[in-house]
């Protein structure tokens, strides 16, 4: 299991102002904030993540989202690539809740669309990053996935 949260990989102020700065990012952090969502997206159009649906994470209280993940219940996937759903919430709800205490976190069941999704939850759409996110999503799920494909 990866113990690790996107917290860790958050942008800086320059990077969310600057989307070269952020493009340059490593793929781990660059899916980790940044891009979440069309990395879950990208994986759940693949033969390996037909079986999952995109969901989102928020903080109680908050209207948008801040990480998006795939799921099939048991197993999710993101940027630190498969591990278990639960174990996965726990690390993300802890690094959230050590930044500010007694802040908690839900899931929320996300709109079917990657378009949809974007509108409702102001995140970019492929055509708003800097370069080709969506083959770049698929480059990176095949680096994590390894044998599993993407």
């Amino acid at each position: 299991m990866s113990d690790e949260s996107p917290t860790a990989h958050r942008r800086t102020r320059a990077q969310m102002a600057d989307q070269a700065l952020s493009w340059a990012r490593p793929d781990r952090s660059f899916f980790a904030a940044g891009a979440c969502h069309i990395l879950a997206w990208e994986f759940v159009k693949s033969s390996a993540g037909r079986n999952f649906q995109v969901m989102g994470l928020r903080r109680v209280g908050e209207p948008h989202t801040f990480h998006v993940f795939a799921t099939d219940g048991a197993v999710a996937l993101d940027f630190a690539g498969l591990r278990g759903r639960r174990e996965m919430l726990t690390v993300i709800a802890d690094a959230v809740a050590a930044e500010r205490p007694g802040t908690t976190i839900e899931e929320l069941e996300l709109p079917v669309s990657l378009e949809g999704f974007c509108a409702a939850h102001r995140h970019r759409l492929p055509g708003q990053f800097t370069g080709d996110v969506q083959a770049r999503a698929r480059r990176y799920l095949t680096q994590i996935l390894g044998a599993r494909g993407a």
